[in-house]
């Protein structure tokens, strides 16, 4: 009988030791999280750099458009009903460039950066504006007229001919991996997201699918040439709009990603493409807070559950590789060795730290 009892005891014991060790375990911090990307992206919009006419901003595809998509995602953890000043202004901003499209200068015009600037800072703008304002539009459940002209303006600008039909003209300044040679498909996955992101069930709306079709075609057709980053884009597009990727692509992208997965659980962008710095130094290879958020959450986005081995163990990454002092979760460039501590060195970390969030607060 004392066997016994000193048996349920024991029982209880490890309970009572799990359930202290289960809450005393470290979890991420969406308030500092909040505070760095508030504080990154007035930073951004206050750049002499970034200034474009009619008092707007260039949006980053580093800076401002991961912030785009991840600051609404932390309304819930924190309990906000409006959106933070950072947020709202830069929402202000992209509106004011959609009703002025016609008369607002492109982020980079010809005739101060070189030919074919113009057409491929339109082709960006269209496809950000839209997926930004999708994504503001999501949280309210109906489609704006604001965002139904972005959206209007990111159809008009979509090739119907060539190589790149159904992409859009995209920046290319050699930056990897988001202004580069292969980005144009970045670019068209960023369109799908945006089209499946949009309330009021946009993506049948009649008057696109011919120009949906097209861009389907172009995204299925290349995914198995592309690298890792971009199918890793493609994935978490085909969670937003059918038949983007056929189910053997789906099922093989995401062995792709997951066999990338490292030892401690996370991912490094440095294996997700063919990326060679200009200065020739070496790329880090310590998982990231950039690709580890990417792929958790194109991986979610894909039907996988937090419960699933691949996505625990990222998720879990995060959690554990968070700045909880500074709110942000670091990755380094892939173009050039450059300091962590200045602004543009921060650039990588804002993009992880966006994604990062989009994995955790799913």
């Amino acid at each position: 009988m004392k066997t016994l009892i000193f048996a349920v005891c024991l029982v209880a014991g490890l309970g009572v030791a799990r359930a202290q060790h289960v809450a005393s375990s470290p979890s991420w911090d969406p308030k500092a999280a909040a505070g760095y990307m508030d504080a990154r992206q007035s930073w951004w919009m206050g750049w002499a750099n970034a200034a474009r006419d009619h008092d707007t901003a260039c949006v980053s595809c580093h800076t401002a458009l991961p912030y785009a998509l991840a600051r609404p995602a932390l309304r819930a953890p924190l309990g906000e009903r409006e959106m933070s000043p950072p947020e709202r202004k830069m929402l202000e901003q992209v509106t004011k460039r959609v009703r002025l499209w016609k008369d607002v200068e492109p982020f980079y015009p010809d005739q101060t950066r070189g030919l074919p600037k113009t057409s491929e800072s339109r082709g960006t703008e269209a496809v950000l504006n839209a997926v930004i304002l999708a994504t503001h539009d999501a949280e309210t459940g109906a489609l704006s007229d604001d965002a139904r002209q972005a959206f209007d303006n990111l159809w008009l600008l979509q090739f119907k001919a060539g190589d790149q039909t159904g992409a859009w003209a995209w920046l290319n300044f050699h930056y990897e991996p988001w202004e580069a040679n292969g980005s144009p498909y970045f670019g068209a996955s960023l369109a799908a997201i945006a089209v499946g992101l949009a309330p009021g069930n946009y993506r049948s709306t009649p008057a696109i699918q011919d120009r949906l079709k097209l861009l389907r075609d172009y995204l299925q057709k290349r995914a198995d040439k592309e690298h890792l980053f971009n199918q890793a884009m493609a994935l978490w597009a085909s969670a937003k709009v059918s038949d983007i990727l056929t189910p053997a692509q789906t099922q093989s992208i995401a062995q792709a990603l997951i066999a990338k997965q490292q030892g401690d659980g996370g991912w490094t962008i440095a294996t997700l493409g063919p990326w060679k710095r200009v200065d020739e130094t070496e790329l880090d290879r310590k998982s990231d807070g950039y690709a580890t958020g990417l792929i958790v959450h194109a991986l979610q986005q894909a039907g996988r559950s937090t419960t699933d081995p691949a996505v625990a163990r990222g998720r879990a990454w995060l959690v554990a590789n968070q700045d909880h002092a500074t709110g942000m979760w670091s990755a380094s460039s892939l173009n050039k060795r450059r300091d962590p501590a200045t602004d543009i060195g921060k650039f990588m970390s804002d993009a992880a730290t966006a994604y990062a969030v989009l994995a955790l607060a799913k």
